[in-house]
């Protein structure tokens, strides 16, 4: 069965992205918190509680009255949600009949209180749902939310709540240097020529990795060519500095790696359109390598922070794509592309979160 193409897209709720399941009416069996865990749902069957069966999800009890339970998330990132999964896993006879999700803009830090009185709009319908198995949904509803709502309906357990969506983050705190790689600020991975043993999208991940497994690994290549990841930026913009990190990988480093970057979509598959960042440069083990990008070149880094590689060039137009390619092949555990987002971008962020600030109140 051919997954949908939503599920490329990153987890907006995901506790990676500092999601929050803020509320549930009820959590007697399996907590809450639980639902946006990024690790998969794992299940023991000889472990019991006080209150049974314990489950790696929420799981409430059994509804002896009419009526269905919820449980609110806020997003990490606020986004345009295009797919919801909702995972089942190991729950096979006491999972909900149906679920339903829903979404909801509200600006600053709502409060329980405040969320039990926000317009809410539907994401997904009241729709079927099986048992241990993860239902996909798309989503067609193309304004951003910061909170979702998941209905379970009427009671029952659900291990993962999984919502894929383009970030839509509050352009206010874009302006200035910032990473436009991260996804924190709306960078999204597009394309990656192996991800054998961990996912590209970790190396825009928030912090830093605290182990290998943290970062992207490819598998070793025998063959001719290199591995490459490119990474939509959260906009349009220049770029000032970037960091390539290969820390807690020792033995499988790159041996050298370069930057390019382009603006238009369309020209993604002509490499003679990029234009160089950082060079082709020798990259050390288990280190953060730092490098300027300026029109003019100079040092790229300081003493002890990388390999003292020059910058590369800066494109006549902002940049919205760039490429980090690893020679012949081996892990990098973050990529840091800071610069200034565009007019442009900063003002279709805007437009966006107003017209979600718009939906909202004439859901009201």
């Amino acid at each position: 069965m051919t997954e949908p193409d939503f599920l490329s897209l990153p987890d907006l709720a995901s506790r990676a992205l500092a999601g929050s399941v803020v509320y549930a009416d009820d959590e007697f069996f399996a907590e809450k918190e639980n639902l946006i865990l990024p690790a998969e749902p794992a299940f023991d069957p000889a472990l019991f509680g006080h209150k049974g069966k314990v489950y790696d999800g929420w799981e409430t009890r059994r509804r002896r009255t009419p009526g269905e339970d919820a449980a609110i998330v806020r997003l990490g990132v606020p986004g345009v949600v295009r797919g919801v999964v909702v995972d089942t896993a190991f729950f096979r006879g006491n999972f909900p009949s149906q679920v339903a999700v829903d979404g909801a803009w509200i600006d600053g830090y709502p409060d329980v209180d405040e969320l039990s009185g926000a317009h809410w709009w539907p994401l997904v319908p009241e729709s079927a749902a099986e048992g241990d198995h993860r239902n996909h949904f798309a989503v067609a509803d193309s304004v951003p939310v910061t909170h979702v709502r998941l209905r379970m309906i009427p009671d029952g357990g659900v291990a993962r709540l999984r919502v894929h969506g383009e970030p839509t983050p509050d352009p206010t705190f874009l302006r200035g240097t910032v990473d436009l790689a991260a996804a924190e600020n709306g960078g999204q991975v597009v394309d990656c020529s192996d991800l054998f043993y961990s996912s590209p999208a970790n190396i825009i991940a928030p912090g830093r990795s605290r182990v290998m497994g943290e970062g992207w690994e490819n598998a070793r290549r025998r063959e001719g060519g290199n591995d490459h990841v490119t990474v939509a930026l959260a906009g349009p913009g220049t770029i000032d500095h970037v960091e390539i990190d290969t820390s807690y990988y020792i033995g499988n480093a790159p041996g050298s790696a370069s930057l390019r970057g382009i603006t238009r979509a369309e020209d993604l598959g002509h490499p003679d359109r990029w234009v160089e960042l950082v060079p082709r440069t020798p990259l050390q083990p288990d280190c953060r390598h730092r490098f300027l990008v300026g029109p003019e070149p100079g040092p790229g880094a300081g003493p002890g922070t990388g390999t003292g590689a020059e910058t590369g060039t800066v494109a006549a137009e902002p940049v919205r794509f760039v490429r980090i390619d690893v020679f012949p092949d081996g892990g990098i555990a973050r990529l840091r592309v800071h610069g200034k987002l565009s007019t442009e971008a900063l003002d279709q962020l805007a437009a966006r979160i107003a017209a979600a600030r718009h939906t909202g109140l004439m859901h009201s």
